[in-house]
């Protein structure tokens, strides 16, 4: 049976991942080609970072334009992930071959994904008690945030190509927005995903036909992605990472069906809820500020006779 139609729609739900939240070469495309092509792991990701060499570059074009790429960010990584991204092609290959090696990359990738879950959940419960506590918006916490240099370089050298670094730049820069570290991501995945994909070549791991197909639904799926990410809160995005590295990190550990699509629907379901609860206590303290702040009015309208009296105007 002809899967062309199949894989080009798996490129576009990919693409529009990659686009939203950064994510979906390693933790949806791998899994996918994996999982439901049948694909060799070492060849899906051979192909796929094939295929986002050419679809980064769109994702990152649009967050360009609406102003969600931190640069300093991206020199501080580029010196360590690039270089980490292409050696790590040559240690996966030195790791050997077969059926076993293959099963352990998936343990591993899976591993690693449901502890980028953890590590998020706790970045948006320390996020909840933040503003809880009365900390400034979204908007103010970006605009103050500063670049940790050590820690960025650092995460180059550590993580190099994968869905982890976006994880780790959160943890490395709690106080920057969602959109902000999506479109970072993006530009800084541009030459650090090439360097990866050359090394993939070299080893003769790469698909370059099915990263061809791959491409014709990505590309458009990640310039719509792109867009609303650059547009919407930073919560909602990142509760879309959190539900995409739940079902890629069970499938990858190789879950039954059922636990992967529960535990996608209970991230899914917190997210809501979480949502929900933040929007009604917003409301109450806007509600409970405009009514403090008429209350203060008519005390003071009482106690100056000038403020309240008809017809009357207060001194210059």
């Amino acid at each position: 049976m002809d899967s062309t139609g199949p894989i080009v729609l798996a490129g576009a739900l990919v693409g529009f991942a990659v686009g939203l939240t950064g994510m979906g070469g390693g933790a949806l495309m791998t899994p996918i080609m994996v999982m439901v092509f049948g694909v060799n792991p070492t060849a899906a990701i051979g192909s796929d970072l094939a295929a986002s060499v050419f679809m980064k570059p769109f994702g990152a074009l649009v967050h360009q334009r609406a102003g969600t790429v931190r640069w300093d960010i991206v020199r501080l990584l580029l010196p360590t992930a690039v270089p980490a991204a292409f050696g790590g092609v040559f240690l996966l290959r030195a790791l050997g071959d077969g059926d076993d090696l293959q099963q352990r990359v998936k343990y591993v990738v899976g591993t690693a994904l449901l502890l980028a879950v953890a590590g998020m959940l706790a970045r948006l419960w320390l996020d909840r008690r933040r503003a809880v506590g009365g900390a400034g918006s979204e908007d103010a916490e970006d605009a103050e945030v500063r670049v940790r240099p050590v820690a960025t370089l650092l995460i180059g050298t550590s993580v190099g190509s994968g869905s982890l670094i976006i994880v780790m730049l959160m943890l490395a820069h709690p106080r920057l927005q969602a959109n902000h570290l999506v479109g970072t991501d993006l530009v800084q995945a541009i030459p650090m995903v090439a360097a990866a994909a050359l090394g993939h070549l070299l080893v003769g791991d790469a698909d370059l036909g099915l990263a061809a197909t791959l491409l014709i639904g990505a590309v458009p799926g990640v310039l719509l992605g792109s867009v609303v990410s650059s547009r919407v809160a930073g919560g909602a995005v990142r509760w879309a990472l959190v539900v995409l590295l739940t079902g890629s990190g069970l499938s990858m550990l190789k879950a039954p069906s059922a636990v992967i699509v529960l535990g996608c629907l209970g991230a899914a379901l917190l997210g809501v809820t979480v949502g929900v609860r933040d929007r009604r206590t917003a409301r109450l303290r806007a509600a409970a500020g405009t009514a403090d702040r008429t209350a203060r009015e008519d005390v003071a309208g009482r106690t100056d006779p000038l403020a309240s009296a008809p017809g009357t105007r207060r001194p210059r």
